[in-house]
């Protein structure tokens, strides 16, 4: 497939543009906004290693992998009509109460138990979404729930020393520093799903998210890195408007950059979006893009956060101005992605 083949929307009559997207939790549910404003077919390849809130009871209860990023996806992809937003609502919908059943998240159990009566969470996820009138697909990571852990500093007597902090919701809310992360087992298996969906796009984004727990875990998965250094679509990675409390407290952006380029020393991304309003001075933006260079990307600042509609802006990204980056991106040939920096 030629450069320009590769970023012509719909070059032919009967192609599909195919974005996948990588990620979890309300990062992820933005950008598949933006992207399906955009792609013909979209697909979240999405974190298992939740153990918090109803997620992580049913995990604990029946052993399943944790379906709250996967409903959320699916949320995020719903057709936009009103049948799309009545299901986008069930979905999202938490029982209230005093019981059992309190904080549980409808879509949750819908995706556990028709998973169950399928006997595939995969089979189960293209239902909902052909019951959603959703164009793509949502795709666990793997196929087996994992367990995320981070080396920890900050946390004893000594700042220095040492600790292991496992568990998802303990890592995201760590008052320490997070030093580095893994997954438990390690180097786990790709959903042949998730390959495949990396092979057959158009355009990859990784992030926004929250840095170690929704974005890093991706790359954690040696074929998910491969898959990603193999293909021809350009890879996007969108950083976070702010540093998070707990994980990335006090992190720069560029020490965001090399927290990736850390875990995961051969990955290669094409393009780094940094929103405008957080734009650096010009001594940080050559750290930055210092550190993009070792991913071989090249740094991009554009406008991409979301607004109250009153001047003030938000810690979140807007899912229409993400689709306007993500076109320039596809149309911007492949040769100049990585051959040149644009500072505008």
């Amino acid at each position: 497939m030629t450069s320009q083949t590769r970023n012509t929307r719909n070059s032919a009559a009967d192609q599909e543009l195919r974005i996948t997207c990588l990620g979890g939790g309300h990062g992820l549910f933005n950008t598949l906004r933006g992207a399906r404003t955009v792609g013909d077919y979209v697909s979240a390849i999405v974190t298992v290693a939740d153990d918090g809130g109803s997620s992580g009871r049913l995990r604990r209860e029946l052993g399943e992998i944790p379906p709250g990023d996967l409903r959320m996806a699916l949320a995020a992809l719903s057709r936009d009509n009103e049948r799309g937003h009545l299901w986008e609502q069930a979905l999202q919908h938490r029982f209230g109460g005093n019981g059992a059943l309190k904080g549980h998240a409808v879509g949750n159990f819908l995706i556990t138990g028709l998973s169950q009566v399928m006997g595939s969470l995969i089979d189960a996820l293209d239902e909902i979404a052909n019951l959603l009138g959703v164009k793509g697909r949502v795709i666990p990571m793997c196929n087996e729930p994992l367990d995320l852990e981070a080396d920890v500093t900050g946390l004893e007597e000594d700042p220095r020393e040492v600790v292991a902090v496992r568990g998802q919701v303990a890592v995201a809310t760590t008052i320490g520093q997070v030093r580095r992360v893994r997954l438990l087992p390690s180097k786990p298996k790709a959903s042949p799903e998730a390959v495949e969906a990396i092979e057959n796009a158009q355009l990859i984004t990784l992030g926004p998210g929250s840095w170690f727990s929704s974005v890093i875990p991706h790359i954690l998965i040696p074929e998910i890195v491969e898959a990603l250094n193999s293909a021809t679509a350009p890879k996007v990675l969108l950083l976070n408007l702010v540093a998070e409390p707990g994980e990335t407290a006090g992190m720069s952006m560029e020490h965001h950059i090399h927290m990736l380029n850390q875990h995961a020393s051969t990955l290669a991304i094409d393009v780094i979006v940094v929103d405008l309003s957080t734009m650096p001075g010009t001594s940080e933006r050559r750290h930055i893009e210092r550190a993009a260079s070792k991913l071989g990307a090249r740094v991009i600042y554009r406008d991409v956060r979301e607004d109250d509609g009153r001047g003030r802006f938000t810690d979140r990204h807007k899912p229409q101005k993400m689709a306007t980056v993500f076109e320039e991106i596809l149309h911007t040939p492949v040769e100049e992605l990585s051959a040149r920096r644009d500072d505008n």
